[in-house]
């Protein structure tokens, strides 16, 4: 393969494993900074065990994105992190609830960029069990 393209497809899996790291840590210390806000939402959707699982989301967001930036265990940390989106769109944006409306439109949206997301990362996933193939 031409140098150049390698070069070029290494600086844009850096970017692009940089954005996602970015996209966990934002919301991990706005978690941390309205805590109280983050607990009455958890409350209002009906998620259990909420001090001990807003602490583990924050924990997971902020340490995995981190690890994400900086490329460290990106396997594993892609995985955990594609696991906490899946249960985050479950109990967060559970559009199937809603009354036809604005509200439950902006949840799908949310929920299928979660998708999204979580694809990119399963994507991540794999790629890096590639990657130390070749």
């Amino acid at each position: 393969m031409n140098a150049q393209v390698l070069t070029a497809q290494r600086a844009l899996a850096v970017i692009g494993r940089g954005l996602l790291g970015l996209y966990f840590i934002v919301p991990g210390i706005s978690k941390v900074t309205g805590f109280a806000a983050t607990t009455q939402y958890m409350e209002a959707h009906g998620v259990p065990l909420i001090p001990l699982l807003l602490v583990i989301t924050i924990v997971i967001q902020i340490g995995g994105g981190i690890s994400l930036l900086v490329g460290y265990r990106t396997q594993l940390m892609a995985f955990v992190l594609a696991g906490l989106t899946l249960v985050i769109s479950l109990f967060m944006h559970d559009f199937w609830s809603m009354a036809e409306g604005m509200e439950r439109a902006h949840e799908m949206q949310n929920f299928v960029k979660n998708l999204a997301i979580m694809a990119g990362l399963l994507y991540l996933s794999g790629a890096s069990i590639l990657d130390k193939r070749e």
